[in-house]
């Protein structure tokens, strides 16, 4: 079985998704795949241990920024999340951190694209 384009890790508790704009386009996908294999481990590692054990305490490993998104925190680099219906965890953007404050634009990206996934999920045009 294939596990789907749009599908990080699929854990027993959560499953890790990336998400996909209107165009098929998936910036976080596209940082991730020009990480080297040393970062892109420590991401899938972060991954695995929230799809497996359903929590990461290490808030230097993942912690809640607040307006419900969330940010896994695998040095330099921050992945943007949010939980959704049906023990997902959608990804919506990803970018290298270079101060000491989560930038104020990558959040507001990250709450664009949560709205944009409900509102496209709602109308069932997410999952085509």
């Amino acid at each position: 079985m294939t596990t789907p384009k749009h599908v990080a890790y699929q854990g027993h508790l959560f499953a890790i998704e990336w998400y996909f704009d209107e165009k098929g386009h998936s910036q976080p996908l596209d940082y991730y795949n020009q990480l080297d294999d040393k970062q892109q481990n420590k991401v899938f590692e972060l991954f695995r241990r929230l799809g497996e054990q359903g929590e990461i305490r290490n808030q230097e490993k993942f912690r809640h920024e607040g307006d419900a998104i969330y940010a896994f925190k695998p040095k330099p680099d921050r992945f943007l999340c949010f939980f959704f219906t049906g023990k997902k965890v959608i990804v919506t953007n990803a970018f290298e951190k270079k101060q000491n404050k989560l930038p104020s634009q990558e959040k507001i990206k990250a709450l664009k694209y949560k709205s944009d996934y409900e509102s496209r999920v709602e109308r069932g045009k997410y999952y085509e």
